[in-house]
């Protein structure tokens, strides 16, 4: 799944974002989304300044991958890969793991 490195930003920087982020495990875990469960691996950069997210149905066919860069400025930069900001951001909003 490719991420469009050139695409523009778009800006998730709500509280309640960034709150679901952090609180998601770093690694791999399994919990539940929208009734459904995944497989959910979360990487951070040691200076907690980039994050990448690869998520996958268990049983299904849905994915859910972004890649997130928190600079200096504090702006968020979510670049989804392949699909809405609105689904990446609904997912980790809505995950919760075992």
């Amino acid at each position: 799944m490719m991420c469009e490195e050139d695409a523009p930003p778009v800006r998730e920087d709500s509280d309640e974002f960034i709150a679901a982020l952090e609180a998601l495990p770093r690694g791999y875990s399994e919990g539940r989304y929208s009734g459904r469960r995944y497989g959910v691996t979360v990487t951070r950069s040691d200076d907690a300044r980039r994050w990448w997210i690869f998520a996958r149905e268990l049983g299904g066919t849905d994915i859910v991958s972004l890649n997130l860069y928190r600079p200096s400025s504090g702006k968020i930069a979510l670049r989804p890969c392949e699909m809405s900001v609105e689904k990446v951001s609904a997912f980790v909003r809505g995950y919760r793991p075992n």
